[in-house]
């Protein structure tokens, strides 16, 4: 298993693709984490009052430093996409068959190679946030980590938020051999089609509890970014009325990736390979 694990991690880091996908990470992390925190710190987003008067140090510095992530699981669902969907496209995947005829051996060891490659990256982009956040807090004269503990927790959530959406690429990597569609699919449920679909439902009385449930929400959830926020900085910041507890985000997204990834195991013990 572990000759697998070490096959598949360099499948991945062989190609300039992965490199690419990595510097993305971090651009993302640092760029967005500068922009947002800017608007966040010095704009006007509460009516002539400031924000870093009336939220706690550690608010901001959460909503700063994960201003990014829906970037960041883009980019972490395009890996998981990508390390199925390249065998597929390069006709590589029946040599890994032959090889090791257990597909659900395979699977496992995408799983647990993703699972490493997520971490990396993941913490390339935590990194990168925590430098253009971090610039912008301390231009402001703010303080850029406090609450140690808890914002530490925060950070790695993230880590486990991306961990499980490039688990959530793998599913759709194997349920659409075809890498092109898979992506372009992918990104617009994820980036268009799933937040519009989740904003639309909150406007139906029974649609705003369903909403919460999706995976974007969810992902905010799992962050815990909003705890202790009163009403008026949550409104004024896009976070939820009234947000699912980070365990129970954490649970859901995991159970959206464990899905993917059993229809994964799945579809690819039957399929035909050619």
């Amino acid at each position: 298993m572990i000759n697998l694990v070490r096959s598949e991690v360099l499948k991945y880091v062989s190609t300039r693709t992965a490199w690419g996908l990595t510097l993305g990470m971090f651009l993302t992390g640092i760029g967005f984490s500068a922009l947002f925190g800017a608007l966040f710190v010095y704009g006007n987003i509460l009516e002539g009052v400031e924000l870093a008067d009336v939220a706690p140090p550690l608010l901001l510095a959460r909503v700063v430093y994960t201003a990014a992530i829906q970037f960041g699981y883009l980019l972490a669902l395009v890996i998981g996409v990508l390390c199925i969907g390249q065998e597929y496209r390069h006709s590589t995947v029946t040599g890994t068959f032959l090889a090791t005829p257990k597909r659900s051996r395979v699977i496992g060891a995408k799983v647990v190679a993703l699972a490493l490659i997520a971490a990396v990256s993941g913490a390339v982009h935590v990194l990168g946030a925590l430098i253009g956040g971090g610039v912008i807090l301390s231009s402001a004269g703010l303080a850029i980590y406090p609450d140690a503990v808890e914002l530490t927790k925060t950070l790695l959530l993230m880590l486990l938020v991306l961990a499980l959406w490039t688990l959530i690429g793998l599913g759709v990597g194997v349920l659409i051999p075809n890498q092109v569609a898979a992506l372009c699919l992918a990104i617009a449920v994820a980036w268009i089609v799933e937040p519009l679909a989740g904003f639309g439902l909150t406007f139906v009385s029974w649609g705003q509890d369903l909403a919460r449930y999706f995976p974007s929400q969810v992902t905010a959830a799992t962050l815990d970014v909003f705890t202790g926020a009163n009403d008026a900085v949550r409104g004024a910041l896009g976070g939820p009325a009234e947000p699912l507890g980070w365990i129970t985000g954490a649970v859901v997204l995991l159970a959206y990736a464990a899905v993917m990834a059993l229809i994964g195991l799945l579809l690819t013990r039957s399929r035909d390979i050619a």
